[in-house]
């Protein structure tokens, strides 16, 4: 171990133990606690109603394959819970390995649609309500405690809710200087903490957030152009803000 060169200053987390055995263990507690939440409570942060796989997933420890078979073995009662469940794993996996095997510019601006580069182009220089540095980023130091709060379960905990993800890279992008640096940022940042960082998921996620992939246009606004666009206000209407904002609040690594 003392001869690996890693980033020490990234803390280890005590929520997801390695290897196999421990995999099957989290898979066989999703499908007994938290499947049959999964279809209407995924979106929701403060739910415990997530799979928690993607760590042993992304380092080959247990494979996506034995996990939707599983999940349908005895899930067959949770149906919707199954079918949204098996969409992310098997569908929305697929498309993200695809996207980053195919695209030579999975990770940056030049990878996106056309009309995604053009618009954010067409935006590059409006003015930003706030402009953040990647430190100021890193360090959860912004007026938006929401946000903020996102940033520090993925400093603490190796992971971010999916839902929560999406609204801290559109962040990301409305708060730097250019579409480049928010795909720069995220990225960075997602590497660095995430357990399953440096995944396509991951690189997709960013993607998505920033520049569209695999969406559509919107209507036209400033800074993020035709790119879909979110906001504090949509998330308190999704779920409690102030809880999900509670629970991490000063939390440091």
């Amino acid at each position: 171990m003392s001869s690996l060169e890693v980033d020490r200053s990234v803390g280890e987390v005590l929520w997801a133990q390695p290897g196999m055995a421990r995999g099957i263990a989290m898979l066989e507690s999703f499908i007994d606690q938290r499947l049959r939440l999964f279809a209407t409570e995924r979106n929701n942060p403060n739910a415990n109603a997530l799979s928690q796989l993607s760590p042993w997933i992304h380092s080959g420890q247990i494979s996506a394959q034995r996990v939707i078979l599983e999940v349908r073995r005895w899930g067959k009662r949770m149906t919707e819970s199954v079918s949204s469940f098996t969409e992310e794993l098997l569908v929305r996996r697929e498309l993200s390995d695809n996207f980053c095997f195919y695209n030579d510019n999975y990770d940056n601006i030049n990878g996106a649609y056309d009309w995604a580069k053009k618009t954010l182009q067409d935006h590059a220089k409006d003015a930003r309500p706030y402009l953040y540095t990647r430190e100021q980023l890193e360090n959860a130091d912004t007026h938006d405690q929401l946000w903020n709060a996102a940033q520090r379960q993925i400093i603490l905990e190796g992971k971010m809710h999916g839902f929560m993800r999406m609204y801290w890279a559109k962040k990301i992008l409305e708060w730097t200087a250019s579409p480049e640096e928010a795909v720069n940022i995220s990225i960075y940042l997602n590497d660095r903490y995430a357990l399953d960082g440096c995944d396509p998921n991951g690189y997709v996620g960013c993607m998505w957030s920033v520049c569209g992939i695999h969406d559509q246009g919107w209507a036209e606004r400033p800074v993020f152009g035709k790119v879909r666009y979110m906001n504090y206000a949509g998330c308190k209407r999704k779920f409690d803000v102030a809880q999900f904002e509670r629970t991490y609040a000063g939390k440091k690594s």
